[in-house]
C-alpha cells in the first residue's frame, strides 16, 4: 500500500489560556489524503476546523501528534497552498498580477509568472479578464482568481477554507460543478473545510465530521460514487442517505456541546 500524500496522526492542539493553564482546541485527530483525492472536513462552528488548517498549512505546530507529507514530518519546501475564505485580492492589481503574486513571492520573474497565468486563464473561465481589476469582477470570478492564485503554485496539496461560503446559491452551485471538473481533470489533491453538507458530499471522496470543541473525529464517511459528479447525484438514494447521516451526527455533536 502506497504512503498517503498527507497524514495527520493523533494530532492535538492547545493554546495558553488568558488566566493560565491551556485551552484544548483539537484532540487526537487522525486523517489522510491520498494523491488525487478530495477530502472534506465539516463540524460545528468554532469546533477547531480553522486551527486544523493552520497545522496542515504548516503555519503552526501540533502540541502532540504529527503531520507528515509522503511520510516526512517537514520538507524544505512548503507542501500545501492555502486559499482562505475571503479572496483577499489586492484592488490596485489586475487579475493577472493578483493571480501571479504567489509565484512572484516565490522568486519567479514577473514576466514568467504572468505568462503562466495567461496560459491558465481559460481553464479558470477568465478569458479576456487578465487586465481587469477586482472591482470589475463578480463574486464568482473573484473566487476563481483566488483559486487560480492557489493552484498555480503547483503545491502537492490544496487547502480550501470555505471558498464559496459567501456566494449566492446559484453562483455557489456553478462553482462547485466547475471545481469538481477541474479537480478530476487535473488530479488535484484537496482538503476542503465547509459547513455545507451537500457541498461536502458532492465534491468529496471522504468526509470527516468533527465534534464540538475540543474537536475529535466523530465520523468518517467514505463515498464510492466516482468524481466528478453531476447534479443528478443530489437526487440519488446514496446522497439522501449520506446527507442524513452527516446531519444527524452534526446535530448530535451540537447537542453534546451544549450539555
Amino acid at each position: 500500500m502506497s504512503t498517503p500524500l498527507l497524514t495527520v496522526e493523533s494530532v492535538s492542539k492547545s493554546f495558553a489560556g488568558p488566566r493560565g493553564g491551556t485551552i484544548p482546541v483539537i484532540d487526537d485527530i487522525s486523517l489522510r489524503l491520498d494523491a488525487g483525492e478530495f477530502v472534506s472536513v465539516i463540524g460545528p462552528s468554532g469546533s477547531g476546523k480553522s486551527t486544523l488548517f493552520t497545522l496542515l498549512a504548516e503555519q503552526t505546530q501540533p502540541t502532540t501528534g504529527t503531520v507528515s507529507f509522503h511520510g516526512e514530518r517537514r520538507g524544505k519546501e512548503p507542501f500545501s497552498a492555502y486559499m482562505p475564505q475571503k479572496d483577499l485580492l489586492l484592488p490596485w492589481l489586475t487579475v493577472s498580477d493578483n493571480a501571479a503574486i504567489g509565484l512572484v513571492l516565490q522568486g519567479v520573474q514577473k514576466k514568467a509568472a504572468r505568462q503562466r497565468i495567461r496560459e491558465l486563464l481559460p481553464t479558470f473561465r477568465l478569458e479576456g479578464r487578465g487586465s481587469a481589476y477586482p472591482f470589475e469582477l463578480s463574486g464568482g470570478m473573484r473566487q476563481r482568481v483566488a483559486l487560480l492564485r492557489t493552484v498555480v503554485q503547483d503545491r502537492p496539496v490544496l487547502l480550501l477554507d470555505e471558498p464559496f461560503g459567501a456566494l449566492d446559491y446559484l453562483t455557489r452551485t456553478e462553482l462547485q460543478l466547475w471545481l469538481a471538473e477541474l479537480c478530476a481533470q487535473n488530479g488535484l489533491s484537496v482538503v476542503l473545510i465547509t459547513h455545507d453538507v451537500p457541498e461536502a458530499l458532492f465534491l468529496s471522496d471522504r468526509v470527516y465530521v468533527l465534534s464540538d470543541r475540543p474537536a475529535r473525529i466523530r465520523m468518517v464517511l467514505e463515498q464510492h460514487d466516482p468524481r466528478p459528479r453531476g447534479l443528478d447525484y443530489l437526487e440519488t438514494a446514496e446522497f439522501t442517505h449520506n446527507e442524513r447521516l452527516l446531519i444527524d451526527e452534526l446535530t448530535a455533536s451540537a447537542r453534546r456541546g451544549a450539555e
